[in-house]
Formats: structure tokens, sequence, C-alpha cells
């Protein structure tokens, strides 16, 4: 199925859900909304409060939830498995996981950096699943 925009609120069970720009990088994916924030954060960008913000949150993630790198170090690999990117699930287990992307959000408005929400029931070839996310390698030309 083709990803279409909604809303996290409105995703159904057995849906997917992806935060990333609407715009491909110089690589040709789409930087989802960790890639985007970190940008920002690298670049000198943020506020003394917003890197707090932006520091706090990614330690809470790295400290609650897998990350696909660590449990499989080429999950990413360019070669491998090109175009390979992270969706949330809809689902209880990830529900808090997913409540936390509008201090994301929020951050990347503030800064003018655009970030569509996407849903889909079939977002591409699964190479690596948890109770919380899956990372696919997506269907079709290109990288996702």
């Amino acid at each position: 199925m083709t990803p279409t925009t909604g809303t996290k609120n409105g995703a159904p069970p057995g849906t997917f859900i992806r935060f990333q720009s609407p715009t491909r990088s110089p690589r040709g994916h789409f930087p989802g909304i960790f890639a985007l924030a970190n940008g920002l954060a690298r670049s000198g960008a943020l506020t003394d409060e917003q890197w707090r913000f932006w520091r706090t949150g990614n330690d809470w993630y790295d400290a609650n939830y897998p990350d696909p790198s660590t449990v499989d170090p080429l999950v990413y690999d360019a070669d491998l498995h090109p175009g390979a990117v992270a969706w949330f699930k809809s689902s209880t287990e990830a529900a808090e996981l997913i409540a936390r992307v509008d201090g994301y959000l929020e951050l990347l408005t503030a800064h003018g950096v655009p970030c569509h929400e996407l849903h889909s029931t079939n977002p591409g070839r699964v190479i690596y699943e948890d109770a919380y996310q899956v990372v696919v390698v997506p269907y079709g030309p290109g990288p996702g």
C-alpha cells in the first residue's frame, strides 16, 4: 500500500507510522524525524532550551527502546538494504514512543523544517522488527 498522510492519533491497529521530510536528502532518502532533529542540533541551530529537550529526548529513547542498528549493525547498510527506514508500529506497546514525537515536531516547526506524517499497512520489505517498530526496504524505485 502506498503511504498516505494522516494523523498519529487516528492510526488503526496494524498500521505503521513514519515522520519524515518531504524532501530527499543528498543520499536520496527522506530523512526521518530524529535525523532532522539531530541535524538541527549538529548545526548549532538549537536554543539552549531546545538543545536540552533534544538531548533529554534522545537519551530517553536510547534508554527505553531498542535501536535497530545496535541489534543489527548492518540494518541500515546502503548496499545490503538500500533506502532502509524505520516505521513506528501503531500499537499499545509503541504508544508512549509515538506520543513523545510531538516535542520533536514542535522543535522542527520552530525552525521551519517540514516533517510529514505517513501511514501505511505495508511500507516495504521488513528487515528488522521489534515490539515498537519495523525497519523496511521500501517497495518501488529509489530509496525511501
